[in-house]
């Protein structure tokens, strides 16, 4: 018995200095930056159901909103209304579609059993979470991105304007709501078993926590104790926040959003961290 092991023990000892032992820091980055343009490729390459109608479905919903209530609705907070809701469907298409991105490329990768050419790789559960975070968030900023570009011209065209009274805002919430919605995403792929599973969390978690979140309205005209309830929905802080951006009227105090966003990022992380490490449900 000694001696095969013995013998196993030289034959790997002559491998490693035929072909060189792999050696990496504290990150592997050649394997994280891998990760990451996989999933970026991955959601490219159905750019028109990934990315196009995303950014469509959220035109019509600023079209019809503003063309059934614009010239009726009065201003909210001193802002003309279209100039108020455009910035609420940027950062719900940010969100929405981080989330999406990452829960269904795991999930995806679980159904096909492909999620082990992911586990098998030398990447530690930090790297892991990185990369699929990155690659979620890169889609929710792409769309972002692109519905802010064609909301403006929409905007332009009925002669609203979108204007960047501070920028730190509309960095800080859009880059925030793409990372914590990213690892929700993780963390729904991980604990899903098949599709019903992720359709739940968006429709009973997802959807309810942006539709109730101040998106169409301003919190101000909830009722108690909805008005109340508001206040603990991680949503609105990231919609007051961005929307503030463009507007410079904010409903919530920011510092405590920027804290609070800061915590449940932290907070997420670990959670993401921790399903990798255990390979729970994926090792299975």
């Amino acid at each position: 018995m000694d001696g095969a092991r013995d013998i196993a023990s030289q034959q790997n000892s002559d491998r490693l200095a035929i072909f060189g032992a792999r050696r990496f820091g504290a990150v592997n980055w050649l394997g994280l930056w891998t990760l990451y343009v996989k999933e970026v490729r991955r959601f490219l390459k159905v750019g028109t159901q990934t990315v196009i109608a995303p950014v469509v479905s959220t035109l019509l919903f600023l079209i019809v909103f503003t063309q059934a209530f614009g010239a009726s609705r009065p201003a909210v907070g001193g802002v003309p209304f279209v100039e108020f809701l455009a910035p609420g469907l940027m950062i719900m298409a940010v969100l929405t579609n981080a989330f999406t991105n990452s829960s269904s490329s795991i999930l995806i990768g679980k159904v096909q059993g492909a999620i082990v050419d992911v586990l098998m790789p030398p990447l530690s559960a930090a790297e892991l979470t990185v990369a699929f975070v990155a690659g979620a968030a890169t889609r929710g900023l792409l769309v972002g991105f692109i519905t802010a570009v064609t909301s403006a011209v929409f905007m332009a065209a009925i002669g609203a304007e979108m204007r960047i009274v501070s920028f730190w805002p509309i960095l800080y919430f859009s880059l925030t709501a793409a990372t914590i919605f990213g690892m929700l995403g993780v963390i729904g792929g991980v604990w899903a078993e098949k599709f019903d599973n992720l359709a739940a969390i968006s429709n009973f978690i997802i959807t309810p926590l942006t539709f109730l979140s101040g998106t169409f309205y301003s919190i101000e005209r909830l009722p108690e104790p909805f008005r109340a309830a508001s206040q603990f929905n991680p949503v609105f802080y990231l919609i007051d926040g961005f929307r503030s951006g463009f507007t410079g009227v904010a409903e919530s105090d920011l510092i405590v959003g920027v804290l609070m966003m800061l915590g449940l990022n932290v907070v997420l992380a670990a959670c993401c961290y921790f399903l990798f490490r255990s390979g729970y449900n994926l090792k299975e």
